[in-house]
């Protein structure tokens, strides 16, 4: 018998191996699938290459207002092919790390529980003190579409694979992997048009920010807002047609591919959960404990994306490690799980939220105050040629402490993780202004929203 079975080798399975590795020797990582991880093969980092080589056309483009006229071609044609390359350098960081392990402790396969401590792995069964599942999540297909379309219909992990850049291209989905890659595929030269469910767009929860946002990114992308595709047929070999009503009359659009982007799937449902416990029916209803990620009063631990609300890499693998103290601590589940919430959507102008969002406040009734800054008129946002957006930060009211802020700018990236760990510090906006803000740089636009906030107090 194990002490620990890890069941999944992506971020949050390799972190938890990793920690595990220190402590006991007998221990088993189970995979199906690639022995790498979702960030580096088809996540975070192809997406943010793509990303990169898109901004830095479209700076070409409109370098006129920095007093620069830059008239060269730009050549797009390899841009796929440097995608893969780093990819390829990315996924081969990760598996040259996984191939250095002993072949004893790691076996592929599919895992599928028989109980509560045993699994069956290739028609053979193991046995362990404590599970970890950190199986992750898969792009949510349209079935009917994907069989219509073939490979003309991509997900968000199978976007990085097409040989070069199309001509034109149609997302589904206006989320933050939707606009991220919607707005890169239309910097590059793709005539790219969204088709969006609702009214919202990326992750602001802040009413005046999403309305901001959604003034901000149509200018440059045909967002198709409260409406979706009626019928999607395949024209030829090589040409996607889309049917839809817009403005009560009928239309249609041809395009070289339909990406779909509306979420991803947790893999949980290969498990065969429910011979843990028949009432683990709903996967959505499973007793997890967010704080420990105990899955009921089972020696079970779920962490990373195969059940969470915030698909994050850098969550995932603290997860991964708090997995192992709790499995290795008796299944006592003493260590809870303690991050400043920390989310980043790289668009441009970029999201991101840190802390309680508005929303969550709102509904939480919580006293608070709202300081607010527009990046408009701001110096150094102005010297950069990116004066866009605005930046909310949230002050309780009673205690003065930073409670969270949202961003919708230029660097929030950056600017996000120096209130993120000003929350970590359980910091009140007095002392966050006590420290001292240089001129002139962007983070002089989050001393003016702290003093805002302050001043309603």
């Amino acid at each position: 018998m194990y002490d620990i079975i890890i069941i999944g080798a992506g971020t949050a399975g390799i972190s938890a191996y990793k920690e595990a590795i220190k402590t006991t020797q007998n221990i088993l990582i189970v995979n199906d699938g690639p022995w790498d991880t979702t960030c580096a093969r088809v996540g975070c980092m192809p997406s943010k290459v793509l990303i990169s080589s898109a901004n830095l056309a479209y700076n070409a483009r409109t370098s006129e207002q920095l007093g620069l006229k830059i008239s060269s071609q730009i050549d797009t044609k390899d841009v796929m092919q440097h995608v893969q390359q780093l990819r390829d350098r990315f996924t081969n960081a990760t598996l040259k790390d996984v191939n250095s392990w002993p072949t004893a402790h790691k076996i592929s396969g599919r895992a599928t529980f028989v109980n509560a401590n045993t699994i069956n792995v290739n028609n053979k069964k193991y046995q362990a003190k404590s599970f970890i599942i950190a199986v992750g999540s898969r792009p949510t297909v349209n079935q009917d579409w994907q069989q219509k379309l073939g490979h003309l219909y991509l997900t968000s992990d199978q976007v990085f694979e097409i040989p070069t850049l199309p001509k034109s291209l149609a997302v589904i989905g206006s989320g933050v992997i939707a606009i991220e890659l919607a707005q890169a595929m239309q910097r590059l030269g793709v005539e790219t048009t969204v088709f969006a469910r609702s009214k919202k767009i990326g992750s602001l929860t802040s009413p005046d920010l999403q309305t901001l946002a959604q003034e901000i990114f149509s200018k440059e992308l045909n967002i198709k807002y409260e409406i979706l595709p009626e019928q999607v047929d395949k024209l030829g070999e090589d040409k996607v047609q889309i049917n839809f009503i817009e403005n009560g009359s009928n239309q249609s659009i041809e395009v070289d591919y339909l990406l779909s982007a509306t979420g991803r799937t947790t893999n949980l449902d290969t498990l065969n959960i429910q011979h843990i416990n028949d009432e683990f029916i709903d996967l959505k209803k499973l007793p997890v404990d967010p704080t420990t990620k105990q899955l009921g009063d089972y020696p079970i631990y779920i962490v990373g994306d195969a059940f969470t609300a915030t698909p994050i890499q850098h969550e995932a693998s603290y997860e991964g490690k708090l997995a192992v103290h709790n499995c290795l601590n008796q299944h006592q589940s003493s260590q809870k799980k303690s991050l400043t919430p920390l989310g980043i959507m790289f668009s441009s102008p970029e999201m991101a939220g840190i802390g309680s969002n508005y929303q969550t406040l709102r509904k939480a009734n919580h006293e608070f105050v709202t300081g607010i800054v527009s990046y408009e008129k701001q110096g150094r946002a102005i010297v950069n040629g990116q004066n866009i957006g605005a930046v909310e930060v949230y002050v309780d009211r009673h205690s003065r402490k930073l409670l969270g802020a949202e961003f919708l700018c230029y660097s929030a990236e950056h600017l996000a993780h120096l209130l993120a760990w000003a929350i970590s510090s359980d910091l009140t906006v007095d002392e966050i202004l006590d420290h001292p803000f240089y001129h002139p740089t962007l983070e002089e636009g989050l001393r003016t929203a702290l003093k805002h906030a302050r001043r309603q107090l």
